[in-house]
């Protein structure tokens, strides 16, 4: 079974530095796929304009993925983490016990990227911050764990859930297949391009809440980021 989420239901919130699209229920806006499925709990689509960003702030139990889509992103936390997070590339930060934490963009151009939080297998985890370069020609028509907590996956960031967010770029009529085990779910969100996903058409900023199958197979109709969250 799948869902189709277009980018045009998402729920929506804009500010003056600001434009968020929300696949989950975010700060209050309703989305498409409510709180929650399985342990995926956010997935925002966030445009940050120029020498903007999210101030200092908190968080807590919470695996929290920033996937960097154009531009670049500045993190500084409480624990003394500095780093600038380019398109392409991947940070996670594990929110554990607490941590305080600012995301700047700190660049003269538009950043885009996707922030995805996870719930933790466990709460009480001390707090921590990573990032990881994942070069795009690495990723050329195959998946790419860029994040994982599962047993057996290496050279992703490390995440305290049973899960693999996986990264591809397909090109147009290329075909890539994902097998789901029994009982696991997947999200998939076509950051660029366009896709068919299981007979249905994905465009670009579309996302898809699929279950009860086996394999997932991707099509590209045009050249494709693709990201896909193999969920418990």
């Amino acid at each position: 079974m799948i869902k189709k989420i277009q980018f045009g239901e998402l729920g929506k919130m804009e500010i003056d530095w600001l434009d968020s699209r929300f696949h989950f229920a975010f700060s209050g806006v309703p989305a498409p796929m409510g709180h929650g499925f399985g342990p995926l709990r956010v997935w925002n689509d966030d445009l940050i304009a120029p020498r903007s960003g999210f101030g200092t702030h908190g968080h807590r139990d919470m695996e929290i993925i920033t996937y960097v889509r154009k531009g670049a992103i500045s993190h500084k936390d409480s624990l003394g983490n500095e780093g600038r997070t380019v398109a392409g590339d991947v940070q996670v930060m594990h929110a554990g016990t607490g941590i305080m934490h600012s995301e700047w963009n700190k660049e003269d151009e538009h950043t885009l990227l996707y922030q995805i939080w996870v719930e933790p297998n466990r709460r009480g985890l001390a707090p921590g911050w990573a990032e990881a370069k994942f070069p795009v020609s690495d990723r050329g028509g195959k998946w790419v764990a860029l994040a994982s907590g599962e047993d057996g996956v290496k050279h992703a960031l490390p995440i305290h859930q049973d899960a693999t967010l996986y990264g591809a770029m397909v090109p147009k009529g290329t075909t890539l297949h994902h097998v789901l085990k029994p009982g696991r779910r997947a999200y998939l969100v076509v950051a660029d391009g366009a896709a068919e996903v299981n007979g249905t058409k994905l465009d670009k900023r579309d996302g898809a809440a699929i279950t009860d199958v086996t394999e997932i197979s991707l099509t590209a109709q045009a050249d494709t980021d693709a990201l896909l969250m193999d969920l418990p």
